[in-house]
């Protein structure tokens, strides 16, 4: 039996999109095209893959089967049909898609930005922003480096731990809590506060901290960012705990202080993370080092 390789290519877009039009954006190819390669799909494998339930299709139980199977075979025969070759910086042309922490954007990305731009002009990076779900693009090939605070979970991505940064209270210049002689849990816990949480939550590690010292603090709200945050704090009495790498770059440009936590809570790790089927990528290993240096020189090691 003679197989089309692109059909296999389709299949993992239909498997992962769930739809013919999600499918069909992904590989940049028409609905009408992908539906075409649906029904070759169906005639190979003799079975639907995809089956309208209402307003939505969805996976047959053989197509959840295979999933998994189905994408790993097709990074398989991409690592075959493009073999490892020298590594030419000075000729390399390659997009590069980063999920970063925006702080960590904000503080390291120009440096790194400025190293790729140096040793490979013809290499371009996208940074783009976490999402508020936890979200498959690092096994997908779609996102190739994280850096954040979190340890990814699936055994096939790997997390290097690049650094950490303690915690720190970020104030208005003039609050009440800079003019004590010390910041102690008790006032700590006393004063109103916003958190910062991709996801909206209003607790954190802090409140068990606090907990544990029989107190309670009072969040009042919750923003996605640091920088958002900060314009919270800047003008009101509100406090921030964030790691104090953060705080690096805006701190002193919107008139804030940072004060010493309260608390006994160890430091805000820095992971680096990508899929392990770029361990042997030189160029994807390349900018992994320039990555770690970046990093380190933002003073997240």
């Amino acid at each position: 039996m003679q197989l089309d390789l692109n059909l296999l290519t389709a299949l993992d877009a239909l498997l992962e999109e769930g739809s013919v039009a999600g499918a069909a954006a992904r590989l940049h190819v028409t609905a009408p095209a992908m539906s075409r390669s649906l029904g070759r799909i169906r005639r190979t494998t003799g079975d639907q893959i995809l089956v309208r339930t209402g307003r939505t299709m969805t996976p047959t139980p053989y197509a959840i089967a295979v999933r998994e199977q189905v994408h790993e075979l097709l990074h398989q025969v991409q690592g075959v049909l493009a073999p490892s070759r020298e590594l030419d910086l000075a000729t390399l042309e390659r997009t590069f898609t980063l999920r970063w922490h925006d702080s960590l954007v904000a503080l390291s990305g120009p440096a790194l930005l400025a190293a790729v731009r140096e040793q490979a002009p013809g290499v371009r990076l996208r940074f783009v922003a976490e999402s508020s779900i936890d979200t498959p693009e690092l096994r997908r090939g779609e996102v190739d480096l994280e850096a954040n605070a979190n340890r990814p979970s699936a055994p096939d991505v790997r997390a290097e731990n690049v650094g950490e940064s303690r915690i720190v209270v970020v104030v208005r210049h003039g609050h009440p809590l800079t003019r004590v002689r010390s910041v102690t849990a008790k006032r700590y816990a006393a004063a109103e506060h916003v958190t910062v949480s991709r996801r909206g939550n209003l607790g954190n590690a802090l409140d068990d901290a606090l907990a544990g010292l029989g107190l309670t603090r009072r969040v009042v709200a919750t923003a996605p960012t640091e920088a958002a945050a900060f314009q919270f704090a800047r003008g009101s009495d509100l406090l921030v705990s964030v790691p104090e790498v953060t705080t690096r770059t805006a701190v002193a440009d919107l008139g804030l202080a940072v004060l010493p936590l309260p608390l006994e809570l160890p430091s805000a790790p820095v992971y680096l993370s990508w899929h392990q089927r770029y361990d042997t990528d030189h160029a994807h290993a390349w900018l992994r080092g320039l990555a770690r240096t970046a990093l380190a020189m933002g003073g997240a090691a």
